[in-house]
């Protein structure tokens, strides 16, 4: 009793806020999770080029699905900009949707939910009840870190709908640059065994290289 009379005080003090199953410390202190914003201006000809990877391998007629993060904006805009191929692109992620909103080749839909305005992204129940109907040709996800066999991202509610967009897709794609590699984040989404591909630059290192290959595909872009 002792643990929860201390995080009731700690609540009534403002210092912090209860969660399902625990409690997270509220700070002043800018976030650790960096905006949409501020990922943007990061990596961004390795991000070009990963996405032009991950472009060629969709086909005509495939039904994708893109998730949120400036990777896959990127992609967004290399499908944009590509022509004679019609696709259907499910997404939740508000960014990758008004990019291709006015393409006349794309049968686009955005799934609804929370918003997430630090990253532009749908989640919650209902972005998950919609989802889990969908099956794919190809799913593209990113993250925020790489380790062992282990896809992390910061949000779990972002996480646990790319968990799903995976589980329902024939063929699963990581798209992710190379200093993502051996670092860690909050919520361990999905394994690096259960992808297809993981895509990334040609500045992965030959130790992350070997490390990784071990538990999938590795392409490197051009």
């Amino acid at each position: 009793m002792t643990a929860r009379r201390d995080l009731d005080a700690l609540e009534a003090d403002g210092l912090l806020t209860r969660t399902h199953g625990g409690a997270q410390l509220l700070s002043s202190k800018k976030p650790l999770e960096k905006t949409h914003i501020e990922k943007k201006s990061l990596n961004t000809k390795e991000k070009i080029d990963i996405a032009k990877k991950a472009c060629s391998l969709i086909k005509d007629g495939d039904t994708i699905f893109i998730g949120p993060g400036t990777t896959l904006v990127q992609l967004a805009l290399e499908l944009k900009g590509r022509k004679g191929y019609k696709i259907r692109v499910i997404t939740n992620s508000l960014p990758v949707f008004l990019i291709l909103n006015d393409s006349e080749t794309i049968d686009l839909l955005l799934l609804g939910g929370e918003y997430r305005e630090i990253t532009g992204a749908f989640v919650g129940s209902m972005a998950s009840t919609n989802l889990e109907a969908m099956r794919f040709a190809k799913a593209f996800v990113s993250a925020n870190a790489v380790t062992h066999n282990s896809i992390a991202t910061y949000s779990d509610k972002e996480g646990v709908i790319q968990q799903l967009a995976l589980n329902n897709a024939v063929e699963k794609f990581l798209l992710v640059d190379s200093t993502k590699f051996d670092r860690y984040d909050f919520f361990n989404f999905y394994n690096l065994d259960q992808l297809d591909t993981i895509i990334t630059d040609n500045q992965i290192s030959p130790q992350h290289l070997e490390e990784f290959s071990q538990y999938t595909t590795i392409l490197k872009a051009d």
